[in-house]
């Protein structure tokens, strides 16, 4: 605690700064003055605890320094000395909340009586200020809470006493950037460069396991925004931003309506998810409308997805793989589905496009990661574009591990292509774009080079792999039909026949062995 020490006489003035033991009784002196006005001026500055004040001064007296320092809200203690024993001074001085009046000589001992009386009680006002503002800052943060969840009850509390009145407000969420760490070392204010005495610029809160701070009045939302501007792109490396996420909801011009802001910031926060790389803010403007969440993750989409992908890489169409992941990223931005349901989409994608490329290509060494392996690494990111890059990487690697040897040009891969996947409803129609041409000029690229029509070509490619099945003998002849391309038994048998010159039945006895 503080103590102030004035007289206008010098002799007593150094006296009374040793006549007893200041630091052991708990006081620092923290100034002196020998003229009232000096003295009240210095009061007023320096806010001491405690004031030891000889009555007579001059241009102010000791009774007017009590009287002006009272009317100014100055609260703390007074002990007045005088060289007279006078009641009227006395009673004047204790009218104006002087706790001692003490006359020259002063007595150690009495002066030290006073003093420690005073200590006591201003140790016990500390304590009970201490546990005021603890119960203050509790029924805060409960208020607060209220709040930020609509649940206020605003004709219940006064805002101006609570420094919550102001014309703005912004709220702003913020979190760890690196979402494996858990502690964040730096300051709000700081950052803003405001000051934030008894939180008049915003409120930090824990709340819903996020930490939230509610900014309040334009000065400490324009510094904000120079805050965004200064940080929102490229934050330097090791700078705050650079381990900071933050979501911000639009600026809202009564306590009502804070709870708006909050909600719009949670929102942002559960699509860090659709974030590019290095992005470290969400704002308001960036939250997509509800209209606009129009896609919706169903088995026909991925179906329709793993089929593209698993052409594309047989195809070696890394253009197309591209573009597909980029429409496919998009979509899903504007997916009414939760985080984890798409993680599990693109999963499913994924495992279905390695169970296709790897029953097609079974004796190629494709080094894919196993099923498990693949569901607890998507899982386990945070990212959407962690994900599509992921993806991305796989199926160059399939295209590496299958590529054909042999190939010349793009009419070796379209061979490649029927031979490893003439089991299907291939068409020429359907090959052409996956190779970058249209249907009519890789039909007659097809007949000029091979010397057969595509649909003759994949009807020898079929009919050569249903006599290889015959030759087994271990299938029925509508199970090597249905495995050849043909959904029509009949159709085969008119195929075989065409090629072979006898039907099924006929060739596969024919391979008998004779008695």
């Amino acid at each position: 605690m503080n103590v102030f020490i004035a007289d206008d006489e010098s002799f007593v003035l150094e006296g009374l700064k040793v006549i007893i033991d200041w630091y052991e009784l708990g006081f620092t002196i923290c100034g002196v003055s020998r003229n009232g006005e000096d003295a009240l001026s210095k009061i007023l500055e320096l806010k001491p605890d405690l004031v030891l004040l000889d009555i007579r001064m001059p241009k102010l007296s000791g009774i007017d320094i009590v009287k002006l320092a009272r009317e100014k809200q100055f609260n703390g203690k007074f002990i007045l000395i005088s060289g007279i024993s006078d009641f009227k001074y006395a009673q004047t001085a204790m009218r104006y909340g002087v706790d001692f009046y003490l006359t020259k000589p002063i007595d150690e001992n009495e002066l030290t009586g006073a003093v420690i009386t005073i200590r006591d009680d201003l140790r016990k006002e500390q304590k009970k200020n201490h546990t005021l503002l603890q119960y203050r800052a509790k029924a805060k943060d409960t208020i607060l809470r209220d709040i930020l969840t609509g649940k206020g009850d605003f004709s219940n509390f006064n805002s101006y006493d609570l420094h919550l009145a102001a014309p703005v407000y912004q709220a702003v969420i913020y979190e760890n950037y690196n979402q494996d760490s858990f502690h964040i070392v730096w300051s709000f204010a700081e950052l803003l460069r405001v000051t934030n005495q008894d939180n008049n610029s915003f409120d930090h809160i824990h709340f819903q396991e996020k930490d939230i701070v509610l900014l309040k009045g334009n000065f400490a939302i324009e510094h904000f925004n120079i805050f965004l501007r200064h940080y929102d792109t490229n934050p330097q490396k090791f700078s705050p931003l650079d381990s900071l996420f933050l979501t911000y909801g639009r600026k809202v011009y009564s306590l009502e309506d804070v709870r708006l802001s909050y909600e719009t910031a949670c929102a942002l926060l559960n699509r860090r998810f659709f974030c590019e790389q290095n992005q470290h803010i969400l704002g308001w403007h960036q939250l997509p409308g509800k209209e606009e969440f129009t896609y919706f993750i169903t088995p026909e989409e991925s179906r329709h997805y793993y089929r593209v992908f698993a052409d594309c890489i047989q195809t070696y169409n890394r253009t197309q793989i591209a573009e597909t992941l980029k429409e496919l990223e998009k979509k899903l931005f504007y997916a009414v589905d939760d985080v984890m349901s798409i993680k599990y989409f693109l999963t499913d994608i994924y495992l279905q496009v390695k169970q296709i490329i790897s029953h097609i290509y079974s004796t190629a060494d494709i080094p894919f990661p196993t099923n498990a392996a693949v569901i607890n690494l998507i899982e386990s990111k945070y990212y959407l574009y962690e994900i599509i890059q992921f993806l991305s990487e796989q199926f160059e690697m399939c295209m590496n591990a299958i590529g054909n040897p042999s190939r010349e040009g793009v009419l070796n891969d379209v061979l490649y292509y029927i031979k490893h996947n003439y089991s299907e409803n291939l068409k020429l129609e359907t090959i052409a774009p996956l190779f970058g041409y249209n249907s009519c000029y890789l039909g007659k690229i097809f007949n000029k080079k091979v010397g057969e029509s595509f649909n003759s070509y994949l009807d020898r490619i079929r009919i050569e792999n249903s006599k290889k099945l015959l030759k087994e003998d271990r299938l029925k002849v509508y199970e090597i039909a249905e495995q050849a391309g043909y959904k029509n038994v009949d159709y085969f048998h008119k195929k075989f026949k065409k090629y072979v010159g006898l039907s099924p039945a006929e060739y596969r006895k024919s391979l008998a062995p004779k008695p």
